[in-house]
């Protein structure tokens, strides 16, 4: 197997909330890659730091320390305006609360992207992440009209749209039922396997971790250990040995 390389490179970072008895260490030291063409699942009990890496790998945040590479581009060394324009145009983002307007269309939401970089929608892309989920009798309908799988959908054709270097996703099955999450994290798969996307996923469930490459796992901000080819069984075994290490 070829050696990949990161898409994401993650050095030492620190990020610390508070002070004095109210200090919380939510990210001590760590050191991570994403290659491209990945899906990586980081998962950890409530507090572990599983959010707070990926919203500073993703750039929605700013370490205390420690250093983000972006493919060529060094998180720490970019203006406010420039790390917008990084997020914007290479970086997608997926949610649990979908996040899409409600007075656009499912195409208008899809291709929004392009709207705010000022430049006409890929109508290549746009045909091609239409029919990943499989929305294309579904594009002039508002969010109100769609189910909760349909707008998730939806995000995730949003974030797709521009073939950013990475994807993030941030607990994108929380608001879904089995079938739709099953259905979503499926279109994740496929795009991994298809299109090389590389993609960074926070969840709770093992069963969605199962979906990925690999799963990554964090307790009190620290990476503590790492499970390849993951199984839902493995996912679930690791993280009750876990437990037990910690309580």
């Amino acid at each position: 197997m070829p050696t990949r390389t990161p898409a994401v490179q993650a050095t030492a970072l620190t990020k610390i909330y508070g002070t004095g008895d109210a200090r919380v260490i939510a990210l001590d030291g760590v050191t991570v890659d994403f290659h491209r063409g990945q899906f990586t699942a980081i998962m950890g009990p409530s507090g572990s730091g599983k959010s707070t890496l990926m919203h500073c790998v993703a750039g929605l945040d700013r370490p205390d320390l420690g250093a983000i590479r972006i493919g060529d581009a060094e998180l720490g060394e970019l203006s406010d305006d420039q790390l917008t324009a990084l997020r914007r145009d290479r970086v997608g983002f997926i949610f649990q609360a979908f996040n899409l307007l409600p007075t656009l269309t499912a195409l208008e939401n899809i291709t929004l992207p392009f709207d705010l970089a000022g430049r006409p929608p890929d109508q290549t892309a746009v045909d091609r992440v239409v029919d990943v989920v499989r929305l294309r009798d579904r594009l002039g309908h508002r969010p109100s009209q769609l189910s909760g799988g349909q707008q998730q959908r939806v995000a995730v054709a949003r974030a797709l749209v521009t073939n950013p270097e990475v994807v993030f996703a941030d607990e994108p099955t929380g608001s879904l039922d089995s079938a739709a999450s099953t259905e979503l994290l499926g279109f994740l798969r496929r795009c991994v396997d298809e299109f090389e996307q590389t993609v960074v996923m926070v969840t709770h469930e093992p069963s969605a971790a199962a979906f990925a490459d690999r799963v990554l796992f964090l307790t009190d901000g620290r990476l503590v250990d790492e499970l390849t080819a993951p199984t839902a069984d493995r996912v679930l075994d690791l993280m009750k040995s876990l437990e037990k290490v910690t309580s």
